[in-house]
């Protein structure tokens, strides 16, 4: 009997989508990304700012004032060990910046294509209902208006009210 891998059997993931390997490099792109946005979020804020101050001043007072015995970094030689950590953490900051700045620019890509296809569609829309516009205009210019049929009717009746005058007239000779 064949093993089926769980993979395999899973139904809500298209074929091609699907991974054969755990780890094969491709990862969860989007957690990853998500990952980043909040790193850059944090490091933009006075919080992070704040903590990586008292954390600094922390350290360089522990090694400064601390019994000789429970300094692990030297102020001989310059707080090596607090330079190393902050250009790790700088190391790190700029590519972690970078990719969320990029994943931003995607996202405001998509959004100014959608914004340019909203605009076509109002552009077709407008000029549709201006056609439309235009279309009832010229109709109701070939309608009678009520005072046209007023006009109208008042020239039948007087045209109506001559003749009966008229007969007297006829009559009496």
């Amino acid at each position: 009997m064949a093993r089926v891998d769980v993979e395999d059997r899973r139904f809500d993931t298209p074929k091609g989508m699907r991974r054969s390997a755990p780890f094969r490099g491709s990862g969860d792109n989007d957690r990853f990304g998500r990952f980043t946005e909040w790193v850059a979020r944090g490091m933009g804020t006075p919080g992070f700012l704040l903590g990586l101050t008292v954390f600094a001043i922390t350290w360089m007072a522990w090694n400064t004032f601390a019994p000789e015995n429970l300094r692990f970094d030297s102020i001989a030689i310059g707080f090596t060990a607090l330079t190393l950590v902050l250009s790790l953490q700088a190391s790190y900051a700029a590519p972690l910046i970078l990719l969320a700045q990029n994943r931003q620019d995607d996202r405001d890509r998509v959004q100014i294509e959608q914004d340019r296809q909203r605009a076509e569609r109002n552009l077709a829309d407008t000029e549709y209902l201006a056609r439309e516009v235009v279309a009832l205009r010229l109709a109701v210019k070939e309608l009678a208006s009520k005072d046209f049929i007023r006009a109208e009717l008042r020239a039948m009746i007087e045209e109506l009210d001559r003749p009966a005058e008229e007969e007297p007239e006829h009559a009496a000779r």
